[in-house]
């Protein structure tokens, strides 16, 4: 299994911060934020990762993270992503080469989480495996519509008026397929290839399954939400914060 990690983008909704440095880069509490996903991957045990990036930044990822060695990364790779509303799945497209026609897992570069996913990654045989939290706020997300029976029968792209409390994490787990559908996907509204889109194409072929993430998790996307994030990595590492 290898992994991805999309950090692209030029993070306007966190103008004034990131007009210095791409958002992966930006502080939660004592690291750059892009460790966390690093982090995360490494204790599921994968260790080949390719860093997605774009905008005018992308260079900085290369002295912060230079060639993973000190991270315990056995092979780090880097791509650019030229469009920086491509969206996702387009963001995604970029990582075939680096998938060598084997599975990947895909996190976005906001996402924390102190969530142990190292039995779904072991488990994992095709397919696709999202990742859901519940949330506050689930019209920021793609939201899952759930049957009488708890089966998801679609996701939906930020909705209005959200079926559920909760959301599709930044967080996948994909077969080799995923690039061929990728390919077959068409802009939505917003001129991105939603990775919802790409989601619910898995559903239809009957190939998505889910997994609740347990303990913490939030994106970093916001000033709200990155305020939310470093309060509570501080906190689980002892900060006194009063």
């Amino acid at each position: 299994m290898k992994g991805v990690i999309l950090a692209g983008g030029l993070g306007t909704r966190l103008y004034p911060l990131t007009h210095a440095t791409n958002k992966h880069l930006l502080p939660v509490y004592d690291q750059p934020m892009i460790y966390y996903p690093i982090q995360l991957l490494l204790s599921a045990g994968i260790e080949e990762i390719l860093v997605v990036t774009g905008g005018p930044h992308a260079g900085d990822f290369i002295r912060v993270l230079n060639n993973g060695k000190s991270f315990g990364i056995k092979h780090l790779e880097y791509t650019y992503q030229e469009k920086s509303d491509g969206g996702i799945s387009d963001a995604l497209a970029l990582a075939e080469d680096f998938a060598d026609n084997g599975p990947i897992t895909v996190i976005l570069g906001d996402n924390t989480t102190d969530a142990d996913i190292s039995k779904e990654i072991k488990g994992f045989k095709d397919g696709a495996l999202i990742f859901l939290k519940e949330v506050t706020d689930p019209q920021r997300f793609g939201v899952p519509v759930f049957s009488k029976d708890g089966k998801i029968e679609k996701i939906e792209e930020k909705p209005k008026d959200p079926k559920s409390n909760y959301a599709v994490t930044g967080l996948y787990v994909y077969d080799n397929n995923v690039f061929d559908y990728i390919k077959t996907l068409k802009p939505s509204e917003r001129g991105q290839l939603e990775v919802t889109d790409l989601n619910n194409l898995y559903l239809e072929k009957g190939k998505l399954k889910w997994s609740l993430l347990k303990g913490f998790w939030s994106d970093a996307g916001t000033a709200e939400s990155l305020f939310r994030t470093n309060l509570y990595w501080a906190r689980k590492k002892g900060a006194d914060i009063t």
